[in-house]
């Protein structure tokens, strides 16, 4: 079993390349959206919870993420863990589960956040593109798919998006193994890393036993 980190700022296209390394990896792959741990705040209301900083690190339960790719690691199930968006609030359903794949991606902006995480990875890829890039990407997700409108998106993106960015996520590069340049939808380094991830499935299959990166 391998597992992957894939990092880097929101609308660079981490999505787009845990999506594309899926379809070119010849064993089964589970991609986990660190959007989906969240912290709940059931105390605040819906203004309150609107207010909350989304692009610091602080945000998410890391301890949880760890808890669950462990366990997936191990080979365990785990209950599958999602995030409402409209109504910012956890929206879990206990009846699914995660279950163990030969391959794991944990994609998010903060991936590479908890450095318990980062040491369990056996892959390291972060996302460099233009900021300009990344913003247009955010602003046609979030409408069409978070069905937030262009004033609140710009509100947050000059309020917390880039100055988390600059303050967190850019210096998570010193931690890539590799630095994937222009987005997911580069085929010839998708090809790269696919090719790299299918030998090292092979090797982990005549070999019996997954190396961990420390």
């Amino acid at each position: 079993m391998l597992f992957i980190g894939i990092c880097g700022a929101s609308g660079s296209g981490k999505s787009t390349l845990a999506q594309e390394l899926a379809t070119m990896v010849n064993k089964s792959i589970l991609i986990i959206n660190q959007d989906a741990y969240y912290f709940d705040h059931p105390d605040l209301t819906f203004e309150e919870r609107c207010r909350l900083n989304f692009d610091e690190p602080g945000i998410f339960d890391h301890d949880l993420i760890l808890r669950d790719i462990s366990s997936l690691l191990e080979g365990q199930r785990v209950p599958r863990k999602r995030y409402d968006y409209t109504r910012h609030c956890r929206a879990d359903q206990t009846d699914e589960y995660l279950e163990p794949h030969d391959v794991i991606i944990l994609e998010g902006i903060h991936a590479f956040y908890d450095e318990r995480l980062r040491n369990q990875m056996d892959l390291r890829l972060y996302m460099h593109v233009e900021s300009d890039i990344c913003l247009l990407r955010r602003i046609q997700r979030d409408i069409v798919e978070r069905g937030r409108d262009i004033d609140s998106i710009a509100n947050q993106y000059m309020t917390t998006v880039k100055p988390m960015f600059d303050q967190y996520i850019r210096n998570y590069e010193q931690y890539a193994d590799v630095i994937v340049a222009g987005g997911g939808k580069n085929a010839r380094i998708t090809e790269i890393l696919a090719g790299y991830i299918n030998n090292d499935l092979h090797l982990y299959w005549g070999r019996g036993s997954r190396s961990r990166k420390n």
